[in-house]
C-alpha cells in the first residue's frame, strides 16, 4: 500500500459515494488506475464494505449505552455462546473483547430507558454465565467516526 491509496482510502472513508473521477482528480492518477486500485484493495479486504451512517436520533434511538460485562468464566463453550449472541443482536451495535476490569465492552442503542431495561433482562439477567455489568449512559455525542486515522 503506498500514499495513493492510503489517499484514496481516506477520500471514499469520509464519503464512498465519491466519484472515480473525482478520487483521480484528487490523487492525480487516472480513473483507469483508480478502479484497479479499488478493486484491489476491496479484494485484499481493506474496505470491508461500504455503508450509510445513519443518525440514531430520528429512528427513535435516543440511547447508547456503554456496557462492561464480566462473565464467570466457567467453560469456553459458554464464552462462545456469549460472544455468538452478542454479535448476532442487532441493538450492540459494538462488541470488544477487552483486558482490564471487565470482559466485555458493549455499545447498544435503545429507544429510551424501558426498551434499554428489556434489553438488559433479555441479555443479562437471562444469561447465567454473566456475573455482572454495569452500565454507563451517554449524555451527549461529542464525536463519533468510523474514519481511520491514515
Amino acid at each position: 500500500m503506498d500514499a495513493i491509496d492510503r489517499k484514496l482510502l481516506d477520500q471514499v472513508q469520509q464519503n464512498a459515494r465519491t466519484s472515480i473521477q473525482s478520487l483521480a482528480e484528487t490523487t492525480g492518477i487516472s480513473t483507469a488506475s483508480v478502479q484497479r486500485r479499488m478493486r484491489l484493495l476491496r479484494d485484499a479486504g481493506v474496505i470491508r464494505r461500504e455503508v450509510a451512517i445513519l443518525d440514531p436520533k430520528p429512528l427513535g434511538l435516543s440511547i447508547t449505552a456503554i456496557v462492561a460485562v464480566e462473565l464467570e468464566r466457567d467453560r469456553v463453550d459458554q464464552i462462545d455462546a456469549f460472544k455468538r449472541k452478542a454479535r448476532e443482536d442487532r441493538q450492540v451495535t459494538h462488541f470488544y473483547c477487552i483486558a482490564g476490569d471487565a470482559d466485555f465492552i458493549l455499545i447498544v442503542m435503545a429507544q429510551d430507558i424501558g426498551d434499554y431495561e428489556a434489553f438488559t433482562h433479555r441479555f443479562f439477567f437471562a444469561d447465567k454465565n454473566v456475573r455482572k455489568f454495569r452500565t454507563s449512559i451517554v449524555v451527549s455525542t461529542e464525536k463519533a467516526t468510523s474514519e481511520l486515522p491514515i
